[in-house]
């Protein structure tokens, strides 16, 4: 496996002591494979994708595993971590425009990105710049690299991210809710490009939604979190059609009927 989590918890210190927000999480994921995480707001899926890069908030630890490719990150110092983050671990946020600065424009924010952790020409990062923007199908590319944040609709904001998440070419790609604020139709865009660039560039996707529908559009396997805790685990079929633990069927029975509809029939 190409991310091993084993026994994950997270605590944090309070005056009382200590809190636990996670509880012994055991999950992995190959290279290829798109891992849904889901489950509802205050679950701790949040709270993984952080442990998992290395940014857990103040006052936080942690303890157990994860392996990237067997290296221990949880045993890294902050700057192996920060070598790691871009390079061999891609972020996606949920709003892009709290990611990217406004003051620059997205090429050279893509060009940053690779120039912080590789040795290359400005031309040179500029050139991958607009390779990276045609391949997340941003329009007009060699305008836009041009334009400021503010300038795109939130979907270009998106690919953007996507972009500066696939820079450096990362095993891992972790997507925190990448189309909760996206209208259907832009959300429906971004997860094929999602979905294309796993299958293609071979990574493994760490997919993070409180939306059964997009897990079941996207994931290969799902993990149902709730109250810091793995629920439930399986092949994406097996745990939207056929859950075997009662909180993701009572999860899954107060979603409306004709979202259940859909996931019933694998639309």
């Amino acid at each position: 496996m190409m991310l091993e989590v084993e026994n994950l918890k997270v605590r944090f210190k309070t005056r009382d002591g200590e809190q636990a927000v996670l509880h012994g999480i055991d999950l992995s994921l190959a290279r290829g494979e798109t891992l849904g995480i889901v489950g509802e707001s205050g679950s701790g899926k949040s709270m993984l994708a952080l442990a998992t890069i290395g940014l857990l908030p103040r006052g936080a630890s942690a303890t157990g595993e994860i392996r990237l490719s067997d290296e221990n990150l949880l045993r890294l110092s902050e700057r192996q971590l920060s070598a790691i983050r871009g390079a061999r671990i891609g972020m996606i946020f949920q709003e892009p425009m709290t990611a990217l600065n406004p003051a620059m424009t997205v090429g050279s924010q893509i060009a940053e990105a690779l120039r912080l952790h590789r040795r290359i020409a400005r031309g040179v990062a500029r050139q991958e710049a607009m390779r990276l923007l045609e391949m997340v199908q941003i329009a007009r590319a060699s305008a836009r690299i041009n334009a400021y944040p503010h300038e795109l609709s939130g979907g270009e904001r998106q690919r953007v991210g996507i972009a500066i998440a696939l820079a450096l070419k990362p095993e891992l790609l972790i997507a925190d809710e990448p189309t909760t604020a996206l209208d259907v139709t832009v959300q429906a865009e971004i997860l094929d490009i999602l979905d294309e660039l796993v299958r293609e560039l071979g990574i493994g996707l760490l997919l993070i939604s409180h939306d059964f529908g997009v897990i079941a559009r996207m994931a290969d396997r799902v993990a149902v979190m709730h109250d810091g805790r793995v629920m439930e685990t399986g092949s994406a079929e097996d745990v939207i059609r056929r859950p075997s633990h009662s909180y993701t069927k009572r999860l899954l029975s107060s979603l409306p009927r004709r979202v259940r509809a859909g996931l019933g029939d694998g639309s």
